[in-house]
């Protein structure tokens, strides 16, 4: 990485940091580890109740990924089939979830219960 720059170097670190984390997210997920899916949060009041338990589970991934409702698949709910790459806190170019309390790289076709169109 020596004919890096450094914003080079950080952004590479970045992305092997992502992969790392979202492999080890397909792995518990695909574990069989479960996590709850519905009720999805479809009013404000759910949303804030998910995002305070977030918050109290800290940096504990499988809470994290439990109380969110991760899947690796999309879920159909209210006629919308909600996965990762349609919801506003995905961002495309890195696959990361920018939910501030969830804060995670993703696969664009996972789903979680704090989906936004």
């Amino acid at each position: 990485m020596a004919h890096l720059s450094e914003r080079e170097a950080r952004v590479m670190t970045t992305a092997d940091n992502d992969e790392g984390l979202r492999s080890e997210i397909a792995g518990v997920l695909a574990s069989g580890f479960a996590t709850n899916v519905f009720p999805r949060a479809d009013s404000h009041e759910q949303v804030q109740q998910l995002v305070s338990d977030l918050r109290e589970a800290g940096n504990d991934l499988k809470s994290k990924l439990r109380i969110s409702g991760f899947t690796l698949h999309p879920v159909e709910h209210g006629g919308i089939s909600q996965l990762c790459e349609t919801c506003m806190y995905y961002k495309v170019h890195r696959r990361f979830c920018e939910l501030p309390e969830l804060n995670v790289p993703v696969e664009p076709d996972w789903s979680c219960s704090l989906w936004r169109i």
